[in-house]
C-alpha cells in the first residue's frame, strides 16, 4: 500500500458478481468504476483505466460491521485507562487500516472519539473503512457506561467525570434535561446516529444483566432529540424490559438483545420496524479476570442462538456486528466471527453475505440527513453506487469460511474506487 490512495478509473474483467441482493453469482462479466462509484457499462472508462484480470473469480460488495468500536478494538484497557490520550487515536488508526484489509468497508461505531478520523480516512490519505460514528455512548449513573470510581460523587452532584468520558468513549447523563445535551454534544462532534445504555452490561461494575436503563421519558428525551437532527437512537440492552422500554420509546435498533424472554418481543421489533443489531457471540470471545463479569458473559451467550432463532421465524430485521474491544491482538477475529453465522447460527452463505452487505447498509442509512455517504448506495453491485469492492479466491456463496482468511483469499480490495489490495494481473495506467 502507498501513502495515498487516490481515485483512478478501474475496469474488472472476468468476475462472477454476488451483487448484494441476489441469491447468487452473475455469469462472467467485466465491473466498471470511475469517480468512486461503480459505473454503467456505457460509461466505461477508456485507455487512462486500470485494468485488473479476475480471472473467473468472485466479486462482491465490501463487508460492513453493524457494531464496533475502532477506538477501544486497537487498544487494550491499560491503553485507554493509562496511556496518554493519544495512544488510543494513533491505536485507532491502524486497527482501521485492519478492518479494511479484513474487506470490511464500512462499519458503524458504537462508542468512541472517531469522527476525525473518518474524515481522514473518507480523504484517502489512510486507509479504513466508511465509519458511522455515535461518539460517546450516553448512560445514566450507575449504568453501563459509568466507569467512575465508587466512593465518587455523581456528575449531577459535582462528582468528576471517569477516564471513559475524558477521553470521549461514555458520557453520563440523568434526567431528561442532561440527556437531550449529551445527544446534541454527540452531533457537535460529528455523530451520525446516538448509542444509549437501556440495560445492564457484562464488563461494567455496577449493574447486573436484569437492570433496566433510563426512564421511558429520558430514552425519548434522546429519540426526539435525534429525530430534530433527521436520525435515530440504538440502544445497548440484553433484558427483555428493557428492549420493550426501548422499542415504546421510539428506539430504532436493539444492540445485543440476546435476554429477550420470548418470541413476542422480537415479533414487536418486527412489527415496529426495530432491528435487532446482535453478535454471533461464543463464551471464549471474551476473557475476563472479574468472576461477576465471567458469569455475564456466560449468560448473554447461552441466549446468543435463541434469539437468532426467533428473530429468523418472526421477521425481524437482523444486522451483523462483532463489538470486539480492548483485545487488539484478537482483533482479526472479526472475519471468523462473520463465517460464525454459517457454522454455528443456521445462516446459509448467501443469507449472511446479504446482512452483511445490502442489510447492514439499509441500516446504516436510518441516519438520513446525518448520513455521511448517503449520496450514494453501498453493499450492493450496480450502477451509482458507490465503489467499495472485493475479489474473492472461490465462491464465498457456497463456501463463506473463506472470508475468514482475507489474507488468503481477498485478492483485491478496493473502497471508494481507491485501489488499497490487489495482487491480481493488472495494465494500464497505474497497473
Amino acid at each position: 500500500m502507498s501513502g495515498e490512495y487516490g481515485r483512478v478509473p478501474i475496469l474488472i474483467k472476468d468476475v462472477r458478481v454476488f451483487d448484494g441482493v441476489s441469491d447468487g453469482l452473475s455469469e462472467p462479466r467485466s465491473v466498471y468504476i470511475r469517480d468512486g462509484r461503480i459505473a454503467r457499462e456505457r460509461d466505461a472508462p477508456g485507455l487512462d483505466a486500470v485494468v485488473i484480470d479476475g480471472d473467473g473469480r468472485t466479486l462482491m460488495p465490501g463487508l460492513t460491521d453493524a457494531h464496533v468500536h475502532v477506538f477501544a478494538a486497537g487498544s487494550t484497557h491499560a491503553d485507554l485507562m493509562t496511556g496518554s490520550t493519544g495512544v488510543g487515536y494513533y491505536n485507532a488508526v491502524a486497527e482501521a487500516g485492519r478492518m479494511l484489509m479484513r474487506g470490511f468497508t464500512a462499519v458503524r461505531d458504537m462508542a468512541g472519539d472517531v469522527a476525525s478520523l473518518r474524515l481522514a480516512l473518507d480523504a484517502g490519505v489512510l486507509p479504513g473503512p466508511r465509519i458511522y460514528p455515535s461518539q460517546a455512548a450516553i448512560s445514566q449513573t450507575c449504568g453501563h457506561g459509568d466507569f467512575s470510581d465508587i466512593h465518587n460523587d455523581a456528575t449531577i452532584f459535582g462528582g468528576p467525570g471517569s477516564r471513559a468520558e475524558e477521553i470521549g468513549f461514555m458520557r453520563v447523563a440523568d434526567g431528561r434535561d442532561r440527556v437531550l445535551a449529551a445527544v446534541r454534544e454527540q452531533f457537535k462532534r460529528g455523530a451520525s446516529q446516538i448509542k444509549v445504555m437501556a440495560g445492564g452490561g457484562v464488563t461494567s461494575t455496577y449493574d447486573p444483566l436484569d437492570v433496566v436503563q433510563y426512564t421511558g421519558d429520558e430514552l425519548r428525551a434522546a429519540v426526539e432529540a435525534a429525530a430534530d437532527w433527521g436520525t435515530y437512537v440504538s440502544a445497548h440492552v440484553y433484558n427483555d424490559t428493557g428492549i420493550r422500554r426501548a422499542i415504546k420509546a421510539g428506539i430504532k435498533a436493539i444492540e445485543h438483545g440476546h435476554l429477550a424472554a420470548d418470541q413476542d418481543t422480537l415479533a414487536r421489533m418486527a412489527k415496529y420496524g426495530v432491528w435487532l443489531s446482535t453478535q454471533p457471540f461464543l463464551e471464549s470471545d471474551h476473557v475476563y479476570t472479574d468472576p461477576v463479569s465471567t458469569e455475564k458473559n456466560k449468560e448473554v451467550c447461552e441466549g446468543v442462538a435463541r434469539t437468532y432463532e426467533w428473530a429468523r421465524e418472526c421477521g425481524t430485521k437482523i444486522a451483523f456486528g462483532t463489538d470486539l474491544l480492548l483485545n487488539p491482538a484478537e482483533s482479526d477475529r472479526q472475519s471468523e466471527m462473520f463465517t460464525r453465522l454459517t457454522t454455528h447460527f443456521g445462516f446459509t452463505p448467501v443469507e449472511a453475505l446479504k446482512m452483511a452487505t445490502s442489510g447492514n447498509a439499509e441500516l446504516f442509512r436510518l441516519s438520513g440527513e446525518r448520513d455521511p455517504y448517503r449520496q450514494a448506495r453501498f453493499g450492493v453491485i450496480e450502477p451509482g453506487a458507490w465503489a467499495d469492492v472485493l475479489v474473492v479466491e472461490g465462491d464465498p456463496t457456497h463456501d463463506l469460511s473463506l472470508l475468514s482468511d482475507p489474507g488468503k483469499n481477498l485478492a483485491a480490495i478496493i473502497k471508494d474506487g481507491r485501489i488499497y489490495k490487489n495482487r491480481l494481473t493488472t495494465t494500464g495506467h497505474g497497473g
